[in-house]
């Protein structure tokens, strides 16, 4: 009955007089969803629902949810909770439904009865008063199915007609009450009831307004009227009817009243007279109201109004008679009390235009009003990638940074386009007498649009900036664009955006310059040559004159226009000469710009404004660039210097100055620019030196290099020594940071990658015949497979053009063609099927990398068919999967880029099963990443000439192509409709790269030099690793843009690795006996803040890229995306890392999911993800036994994508809080002593104080857990089995593995050097430091030893001197009687070599080795294999490598620091009888001010389940935390204060004094650990 109740009551402001926490028990839930549906669906619609009957998510909604009931639990437990799941209950809606069925059979009957009781009026009103109330009643239970046209239209007088029974009220209530359902029921009645002028009878009732409920009535009738019939509304004079009286009315029925004036201003004629003028009064008063629905509802009529008055400039005048303009400034004030949705705001922007565009009197105003200020701060705070790329950004419609621009270019006018417009004139002249005004729209204005074009918008964004600055300087006088062009730095700007390849905005960037030069040529000729502008536009001119640093940049611009930028002009609706046009042309209007338009201007410019003699190369140099020429000049004669023993010191000595020099150079007085920088060459020679030429190698090989690294060592230390070893002044002029500064500076400003939207993709369903044959979701290639010339092996492909999905990898392609061209037998004689058997049965090359199908394939498997695999619990084959045709996908080379050389498998792996491929996939899923001879190629593949990348998909490969081709737009309809020819040839075997060169190199070197230990070598596997990977597939070496980033990569390389380049110079230091002293081997590393290498632009960029939803599904990203995170990690943000992380490892389906969950604050997000996603698991825990119930959650789901959630034994909850603290008590566990596991420190294990654990001692070691180091030879110590100990690392891997799968906190402290250790980094001597000072410093001082014999042994005989200097703190080696065990583990035999008893001098560098190895390599490399074989199993550890230690710790353990007062003010939420002014809540707040550290974590414990907070803080807390007032019936003094963890929800009692609330806060923290149940 609860829908009679809902139905009959139909007065909205009954939701107003219901409590808050009541209003969540809404019917709409329950009511049926089949025939009734026009009908539910109009009241959900209507403004009847407002905000204030909002459920409030983070208490009741929480409190009542339940779950989907497809989640399992492991044990049968009986136990809800907060977090319990939440289902519908589709029976219910049958029962409905069979109701409703037979109800709405006697419903005609019952209506013919109600009609011919209206229709007697012998029994007087109370015979008619019954008759409507029936009706009123049948009316709410009927569907659209028991009315028929014919009794709508014979109800419809009648109702009119008791409508105007002005005698008796309640008639005229229940009559107008009976036209609102029956316009709900039957929605085509409206027409009906406007024939017999219901419309006029309403408004007339509106207007008299006797009483208010009938009133209230009318205006619920006229909404649902309005829907319908909006003109016949308009004629009978609704919209003032309506807001006549609207004052008098609740908020509530206020909302129903401004809802017909939008359905009514929603359809306006677009001709004819206006009666909605009338109106605007009255709607511009009530944008100052503070609801935010009615404000919107408002905005939205002014804005249609001003769309049907566009062509009026008398209408546009009038409109802004009202304080229009004021109102709408008001609103669009971000610091603004009422604030209204993206949508109406960006309509209000556009509202603006519209005025300012036709009429005087709006522009005036606006100038007035200092609109440009607000516009800055729009610009400035709006995320401007944000929408750069969606399908609406060509056709303006919902674009705010669009919008913005079109009111920017209409608030500076120009005649030069208008010559005849007198308005145009007007506007122009105001602005010539009121200089001040525009003065100050330029300074607001200028820097922030070449900050916008700067930061990598895209190419409509672009045009706006420029059209807006090109105007700007057109209309400013000379005086005042000194110090504004000078501000922003404009000739540099210019220079950047004539690095761009369209011609329409190099169009407007000449047109600027010309302008700057004709008004200010003698203030910015010189910086427009220093900066490069003059070299750009001569390059426009003369291409080939170019030096090779900047032709790669400029050299596709040619002055003649392509055809293919018309087709795309096409294609797009409007040329971007229109794109800011107010008013939109209908159809593609031709382009403004002749074929030699831009040539022409850049030869006009070079003619009036260059010398001649500028164009001579060395007198068109500056001084500054002439400088650091010949720096880079003496850097290369320096490369090729040999380099022997008795130079090598004079070699440093001449790096070192040339280094000094440059650097004086970057930081004098005059600054150096971009394009000196860039054109000089110093970049190319610095890292030509430092890379000893590596790096523009193809491949490097490790193996007899012992050379080369030992001169990039030195070299390294040298730079680290002048850049880094500065302790006296502040860390941002560090010489290495203003290098960075200068680098990215350069970056920014040549870097081209591009954005693709995915608005270039058709949505629609085509059939891909390659590699799969099945039906996707896009369109396809078409592709035409040809055999090579000269090939004899294969055989010609038999059928002509097929269609390709376009998102498949070559891999892929190569699986679908070879069966049909290979000839049946090989040249061995076997079989094809034979030679895959042979295949198969490759053994694995690494095992603990053999993480099969579980980790790796995870993410080239199509993610919905690992959803539905999981939704089936393992049993749906993938066959199953094809028949379903869902056709979202991982992304195809995000996993391949994160380790470059992992080529074969990778795409075999995203392939579905044909009967061709299933043994290739079996195969390539079996082995993992390391079979080299399986993956291995068969085929090569060449599109036009070139040979494709592996690497890449189709798409992105053909995509490459078309990007090269220079021309910015990207022609969709030629993309699809080309036929492509791919050629194939037979692949020649040759020797593989390295599949793992980060992680093989510390072997290679080292074997290479075992017998020749240096400690300079001790840094060679960082070196080694930094050229083992190429930046971007897409990049030409001999780019500019390549040697800033492999010089920026060498930089962060060496900025990471200071402190042990900075240890090694200081041993070197020791042993040529430049120090005397071992206590100043000690180095202080003032390192460069990690976040000065970070490119705000490519960060940008990739953000864009990944909000593309259909570009992730697809695996459409562009190539450079994951190149560059997987090669330069360090230029993009941990944010847009960790999204991108999610990405790689997980599947789009979850980072969506993830993004979801973290942006909404509502309690169901992060716990209610199976509806849309993955199917959660529940699992029983015992707190008795946390470690075995672990193992075992670990065995079972391990390989489930699905997050985990934990409930207790004998406990009520579950959800979020039980399973963050199950998270905890597991990381609690595997930090107790007696495990075998960690270095043991007895001197700093203490007894955990926030959690019980046991009677076991936690380990607290100051400097982080890393593996206790066990022999080869051993195999238990004290009684603890080694077995045991792997294992327990196993579950360990699995754990960690899964809490950054589900995004759970752990309190696990690992030490720096165990999170190298699981990045797949080598450790050197002086990583020990980092987790044991103490032993570390010793090493460090007996290297320096060794050193220094080794040094005094090449110089001079052995004398008295030299046995003094070689002692270890005035005491001899021998007399330290060290033996050959590892110290601290007595138990660990180093060595049982003869010569390996007792430690001396001739035997102390094998001790170092020998302690070095066991301490880091080969005493904890099974520990260490073991926790990467169980964290593969849930996913690929390798998608970790784009993460810093720091960023990793900060991932797995969330945030450490607290809050300042304002920070918790900010993101806590106060509810349920308390604000941010309560007593209560500034005494909660002062108290977890003043906790101290440990009663932080023990509150945040208590209140969240886990005693950290995730990465971000507080802010990223989901749910918010929330504290509201808990009642009691006895003095608040005597109650506890309670917490839903699940929620982040505290309860806290109004104590009387802030010392009562911190003992019971304490109190119920201490008590309340360890439980969860009901509060």
């Amino acid at each position: 009955m609860n829908q009679m109740g809902n139905r009959g009551q139909k007065r909205t402001e009954t939701t107003d007089e219901l409590p808050a926490d009541k209003r969540a028990c809404s019917s709409l839930e329950f009511r049926p969803s089949s025939s009734n549906s026009s009908s539910i669906q109009t009241h959900l619609n209507s403004p009847n629902t407002s905000p204030d009957a909002d459920i409030d998510t983070s208490s009741s909604a929480s409190a009542s949810s339940r779950s989907d009931g497809e989640h399992e639990k492991e044990e049968d437990s009986a136990y809800g909770s907060c977090d319990s799941d939440g289902a519908e209950q589709p029976p219910r809606h049958h029962i409905l439904r069979d109701y409703q069925r037979r109800r709405s059979s006697s419903d005609h009957g019952k209506l013919n009865n109600i009609l011919s009781n209206l229709n007697e009026e012998r029994n007087g009103g109370s015979g008619q008063l019954a008759a409507l109330t029936e009706l009123c009643e049948v009316l709410s239970f009927c569907n659209e199915d028991s009315l028929s046209s014919l009794m709508a239209d014979t109800l419809s007088p009648i109702l009119v007609k008791l409508a105007k029974e002005e005698s008796n009220a309640d008639i005229m209530l229940l009559a107008i009450r009976g036209i609102t359902y029956l316009c709900d029921v039957f929605p085509r009645s409206s027409r009906f009831l406007v024939r017999h002028d219901a419309v006029p009878v309403l408004c007339q009732r509106l207007l008299a307004i006797e009483y208010v409920d009938v009133a209230e009535q009318c205006l619920q009738a006229l909404e649902k009227i309005s829907r319908d019939q909006p003109l016949a509304c308009l004629q009978a004079g609704a919209i003032m009817a309506v807001l006549n009286f609207i004052d008098f009315f609740s908020i509530s029925v206020q909302r129903v009243a401004l809802s017909t004036v939008v359905n009514i201003c929603k359809k306006l004629p677009s001709e004819g007279p206006a009666p909605f003028v009338e109106a605007v009064p009255k709607l511009c008063d009530l944008l100052q109201h503070e609801d935010q629905q009615l404000v919107e509802s408002v905005a939205t009529c002014l804005i249609k109004i001003s769309e049907r008055m566009v062509q009026s400039s008398e209408m546009l005048e009038e409109l802004c008679k009202h304080e229009l303009i004021n109102q709408v400034t008001r609103l669009m004030n971000l610091n603004s009390r009422t604030t209204v949705s993206q949508t109406i705001y960006n309509g209000l922007i556009g509202l603006l235009v519209k005025l300012s565009s036709g009429s005087f009197v709006a522009f005036r105003s606006l100038y007035e009003l200092n609109i440009s200020s607000t516009l800055k701060d729009v610009l400035s705070t709006y995320d401007l990638s944000h929408g750069m790329s969606s399908s609406h950004l060509v056709d303006s419609n919902c674009n705010q940074v669009h919008e913005v621009l079109k009111l920017l270019n209409e608030l500076l006018p120009t005649s030069a386009r208008d010559e005849d417009n007198q308005a145009v004139l007007d506007k122009e002249s105001f602005l010539a007498d009121h200089l001040d005004l525009l003065q100050k729209f330029g300074t607001d204005i200028l820097p922030t649009l070449v900050q916008v074009v700067n930061s990598g918008a895209n190419i409509y964004v672009c045009y706006g900036c420029l059209s807006v600055i090109h105007k700007f300087v057109f209309l400013g006088k000379s005086d005042m664009l000194v110090e504004l062009l000078k501000t922003a730095n404009i000739p540099s700007f210019l220079a950047g955006v004539f690095s761009r390849k369209d011609q329409h905005l190099l169009m407007l960037a000449l047109r600027i310059a010309e302008m700057i030069l004709q008004k200010l040529s003698d203030v910015f000729l010189n910086s427009f040559i220093k900066e490069g502008v003059f070299f750009a536009i001569d390059a426009l001119l003369t291409p080939e004159k170019c030096s090779q640093a900047m032709v790669p940049v400029v050299s596709g611009i040619q002055p003649s226009f392509d055809s293919s930028q018309k087709s795309s002009a096409k294609e797009v609706q409007r040329c971007l000469c229109y794109a800011f046009d107010t008013v939109a042309s209908s159809s593609g209007p031709p382009c403004k710009l002749d074929k030699d338009t831009v040539y022409d201007l850049a030869k006009n410019i070079k003619t009036n404004y260059f010398a001649p003699e500028l164009f001579d190369s060395e007198k068109g140099m500056t001084d500054i660039l002439q400088n650091l020429r010949t720096f880079s000049a003496a850097l290369s004669d320096l490369i090729n210097m040999p380099v022997g023993d008795d130079i090598a010191v004079q070699h440093e000595e001449k790096f070192y100055n040339i280094l000094h020099q440059f650097m004086l150079k970057l930081n004098g007085r005059e600054p150096v620019s971009t394009f000196e920088f860039i054109e000089s060459g110093i970049v190319k020679s610095l890292m030509h030196y430092l890379s000893n030429g590596l790096y523009l190698r193809e491949n490097v090989e490790f193996n007899g290099i012992y050379d080369h690294l030992l001169v990039l060592g030195k070299r390294f230390e040298v730079f680290a020594k002048l850049f880094l070893s500065y302790s006296d002044i502040p860390v941002e002029d560090l010489p290495l940071s203003v290098l960075i500064q200068k680098l990215q500076s350069a970056l920014s400003s040549l870097e081209n990658f591009p954005v693709i939207p995915s608005h270039g993709f058709k949505q629609k369903t085509s059939f891909a015949t390659v590699p799969n044959g099945r039906c996707v979701m896009y369109p396809c290639f078409r592709v035409r497979f040809v055999r090579g010339e000269g090939e004899t092996c294969l055989s010609d492909y038999p059928e002509d053009v097929l269609a390709v999905d376009p998102f498949s990898s070559l891999d892929a392609i190569e699986g679908y063609l070879w069966p049909k061209i290979f000839s049946k037998r090989t040249e061995n004689g076997e079989s094809y099927g034979e030679a895959l058997e042979q295949m198969e049965s490759q053994p694995v090359l690494l095992p603990s990398n053999a993480n099969t199908s579980q980790g790796e394939s995870s993410g080239f498997i199509d993610s919905m068919s690992i959803d539905l695999t999981e939704m089936q619990e393992g049993e749906a084959n993938l066959s199953q999967f094809s028949s379903e045709q869902v056709h979202f996908r991982e992304l195809s080379s995000v996993e391949t880029s994160l380790d470059e050389t992992n080529m074969g498998s990778a795409g075999q792996e995203r392939q579905f099963p044909t009967e061709s491929t299933t043994k290739l996939k079996t195969q390539c899923s079996a082995s993992g990443d390391n079979s080299i001879e399986d993956s291995s190629p068969r085929l090569l593949f060449y599109l036009e000439g070139y040979q494709l990348d592996r690497t890449l998909t189709l798409y992105q490969v053909i995509l490459q192509q078309l990007l090269n081709s220079g021309d910015e737009f990207i022609t969709w309809a030629k993309l699809w409709s080309c036929v492509y020819t791919v050629t194939y040839k037979k692949a020649v075997k040759s020797k593989q790269e390295d599949p793992q060169p980060q992680e093989c190199t510390y072997r290679k070197w080292k074997s290479t030099i075992s017998d020749n230990f240096n400690a300079s070598l001790q840094n060679m596997a960082f070196f080694s690793s930094m050229f083992a990977r190429k930046l971007a597939s897409d990049l030409d070496k001999l780019s500019p843009i390549y040697d800033i980033l492999f010089l920026l990569k060498i930089l962060e390389g060496i900025n990471k690795c200071s402190f042990n380049l900075m240890s090694s110079e200081r041993i070197r230091a020791f042993a040529e006996g430049r120090i005397d002293n071992l206590d100043n081997l000690k180095v202080m590393v003032h390192s460069v803040p990690q976040n000065e290498f970070l490119s705000n632009r490519l960060t940008e960029k990739l953000e864009q890229q990944m909000r593309d939803t259909f570009t992730l599904s697809t695996g459409g990203m562009p190539s450079w995306c994951n190149e560059l995170v997987a090669s330069c990690p360090f230029l993009f943000s941990f944010e847009a890392r960790s999204k991108y992380f999610r990405l790689a490892a997980f599947g789009p389906r979850r980072v969506q999911l993830h993004a979801t969950s973290r942006s909404n604050s509502g309690a169901s997000n992060d716990r209610q993800p199976s509806t849309a996603g993955l199917p959660r698991k529940k699992f029983l825990v015992w707190r008795d036994g946390i470690l075995d119930c672990a193992t075992k959650m670990m065995d079972l789901h391990a390989r489930h994508k699905g997050p985990l959630e934990v409930e207790y034994n004998e406990e009520v909850g579950t959800g979020l809080g039980p399973t963050l603290e199950f998270y905890t008590l597991v990381s609690h566990e595997f930090q107790k002593s007696g495990l075998g596991m960690w270095r043991e420190d007895h001197s700093s294990s203490i007894i955990s104080k926030t959690l019980p654990v046991a009677d076991s001692e936690i380990l607290r070691n100051p400097f982080g857990l890393f593996p206790r180091p066990w022999s080869p030879t051993s195999d238990s110590y004290n009684e603890i089995q080694f077995s045991e100990v792997l294992k327990n690392f196993v579950l360990l891997g699995q754990i960690v593995a899964k809490a950054i799968q589900d995004g759970r906190v752990l309190d696990v402290p690992f030490s720096k050097a165990f999170y190298k250790l699981i990045l797949g980094q080598d450790l050197s001597l002086y990583d020990i430091q980092s987790f044991d000072p103490e032993l570390g410093r010793t090493l460090v001082d007996f290297q320096a030893i060794v050193n220094r014999k080794k040094h005094l042994e090449s110089v001079c005989v052995e004398n008295s001197t030299l046995k003094l200097d070689l002692c270890f703190r005035n005491t001899r080696i021998e007399d330290l009687c060290l033996d050959f065990t590892l110290p601290g583990y007595p138990d660990y035999v180093l060595s049982s070599e003869s010569n390996h008893k007792m430690v001396n001098l001739a035997n102390l560098e094998d001790y170092i080795e020998l302690v070095v190895d066991a301490t880091i390599h080969t005493g904890i490399a099974r520990q260490v294999e073991a926790f990467k074989s169980g964290f593969n199993q849930v996913f690929a550890i390798k998608h970790l490598l784009i993460f810093t230690e720091e960023e990793l710790e900060r991932l797995l353990c969330g945030e450490c620091d607290f809050w300042a007062f304002n920070e918790l003010l900010e993101h806590i939420k106060f509810d349920h009888g308390y604000t941010a002014s309560s007593p209560p809540i500034i005494n909660l707040l002062e108290i977890i001010q003043e906790f101290e550290y440990a009663q932080r974590r023990a509150f945040l414990q208590f209140v969240t389940g886990a005693p950290r907070l995730p990465p971000g803080g507080l802010a990223s807390l989901n749910p918010k935390l929330t504290i509201v007032r808990k009642h009691s019936s006895n003095s608040a003094d005597t109650e506890l204060p309670s917490v839903m963890t699940c929620a982040n929800y505290l309860k806290l009692p109004p104590y009387s004094s802030k010392e009562t609330m911190k003992e019971k806060l304490m109190y119920a923290i201490t008590e309340g650990q360890g439980s969860f149940h009901l509060s």
